[in-house]
C-alpha cells in the first residue's frame, strides 16, 4: 500500500445491515423524537389553559408568568416538530448532509423564547410591584401551582427519556427546560403562601423570582444549543469512537478523530494507520470493519469517514502540500 491513503463511507446497502431489521434507526429515532414532541405539547397546553382559567379567577401575576412560560414552552415544540420533520428527507445536491442542522435551529428558537417568556414575566411583575392588585381565592392559586409542577414534571420525563433513547441534546435539554418550570411553578405556591400570611406583594415577588428562573434556563440552554452550533461534541464522544476503532483488527494506531452533531445523528471522520505493506482492497476492508463497528456500537451514530494511511503517514500532516507559489502570488500551502 502506498502512502496515499483509502477511505470509507456508507453506503446505502452497507448502512442498511446496521439496522438489524427492516426499520432505519435513523428514522426510528426521528419518529421517536417528533411522538415525544406529540405529547409534551398536548400535555403542556392542557396545563397551561387550566392556568389560564386561575389567572381570570384569582389575578395573579405568579400564575400568569408560570402560564405565560408553559405556553412559550409548548410553543417550543412546534420548531422541534418541523425540524424532526425536515431530518427525514433525503440529502440533496444543495444539503449533502440533509437537513439534521434544523434541529440546532430549533433550539435557538427554543432559547429565544424562553427569553421573551422572562422579559414578559419580569415586566408583569413589576407592573403589578407598582400597581398592586388584591389576588383572590389562594387556595385555587396553590391549586394552580401544583398543577403546574406535575404537568411540566410529566413532560419532562418523557423528554428527557426519549431524547437520551434517540440521541437529542435538543430534546433532552427541552425536557431539563419543563423540569426547571415545574420548580418555577412551585414559587407559585410559595408566593400565595405569602399573601396568606400578610405580604401582598409577595406574589409579585414570586413573579420575579421566576422570571429570574427562567432567565438562568436561557443561558443554560443557549450554551448547549450554540455550542452544537460551533461543532460541540464532549469528549467522551471523541474518546468512545478512538476507543471502538483502535480494537479493529489490523489498526495500529488512531491518529485522528473528529466528530460533530447534525440535529440528534452523529457524523465521525476517522484517520488510522495500518501495515504499509497490506494491499489497498485489504486495507480498505480494514476500514469497513471499523465502519461496522463504529456503527454497530454507537447507536448515534449515522454516518463514517474512515481514511486509512501507511503507518508513519498518518493524520493531516502527512497530506499537506508544501508551501509554493504560482507566478506572482504569495507563497501559501494547502
Amino acid at each position: 500500500m502506498d502512502h496515499a491513503h483509502a477511505s470509507a463511507t456508507p453506503s446505502h446497502g452497507h448502512r442498511h445491515e446496521h439496522s438489524h431489521g427492516a426499520v432505519d434507526p435513523a428514522l426510528f429515532s426521528t419518529e421517536r423524537g417528533m411522538w415525544a414532541v406529540k405529547w409534551s405539547l398536548a400535555g403542556l397546553g392542557l396545563t397551561a389553559l387550566v392556568q389560564l382559567g386561575v389567572v381570570a379567577a384569582t389575578g395573579s401575576v405568579a400564575v400568569l408568568a408560570d402560564t405565560v412560560h408553559n405556553l412559550g414552552d409548548a410553543a417550543t415544540a412546534v420548531p422541534l416538530w418541523i425540524a424532526f420533520a425536515l431530518s427525514r428527507l433525503k440529502p440533496t445536491l444543495r444539503f449533502t448532509y440533509g437537513y439534521g442542522r434544523a434541529e440546532d435551529l430549533a433550539g435557538v428558537a427554543i432559547v429565544i423564547a424562553i427569553l421573551l417568556s422572562a422579559g414578559f414575566a419580569a415586566y408583569e411583575s413589576v407592573q403589578r410591584l407598582l400597581m398592586p392588585e388584591e389576588v383572590r381565592l389562594l387556595g385555587v392559586v396553590v391549586a394552580a401551582g401544583l398543577i403546574g409542577f406535575a404537568g411540566n414534571e410529566a413532560v419532562a420525563r418523557l423528554r428527557i427519556r426519549v431524547g437520551k433513547e434517540i440521541g437529542s441534546a435538543a430534546l433532552e435539554a427541552d425536557g431539563q427546560h419543563a423540569r426547571a418550570d415545574g420548580l418555577t411553578s412551585l414559587a407559585v405556591v410559595a408566593g400565595a403562601a405569602g399573601v396568606a400570611l400578610g405580604f401582598q406583594v409577595a406574589d409579585a415577588v414570586a413573579g420575579l423570582v421566576i422570571s429570574a428562573m427562567i432567565l438562568r434556563i436561557g443561558w443554560d440552554s443557549g450554551k448547549r444549543v450554540f455550542g452544537r452550533l460551533l461543532d460541540g461534541v464532549d469528549p467522551e464522544v471523541v474518546e468512545e469512537v478512538r476507543e471502538v476503532t483502535g480494537r479493529a483488527r489490523g489498526v495500529q494506531e488512531v491518529t485522528e478523530v473528529r466528530a460533530r452533531w447534525l440535529g440528534h445523528r452523529l457524523v465521525a471522520e476517522v484517520n488510522l494507520a495500518v501495515d504499509p505493506a497490506l494491499r489497498v482492497e485489504e486495507a480498505h476492508g480494514i476500514a469497513q470493519e471499523v465502519e461496522h463497528d463504529l456503527l454497530h456500537h454507537l447507536t448515534y451514530l449515522s454516518q463514517a469517514t474512515i481514511h486509512v494511511d501507511a503507518t508513519e503517514h498518518s493524520g493531516e500532516e502527512h497530506h499537506r502540500v508544501a508551501g509554493h507559489s504560482h507566478g506572482e502570488h504569495a507563497t501559501h500551502s494547502h
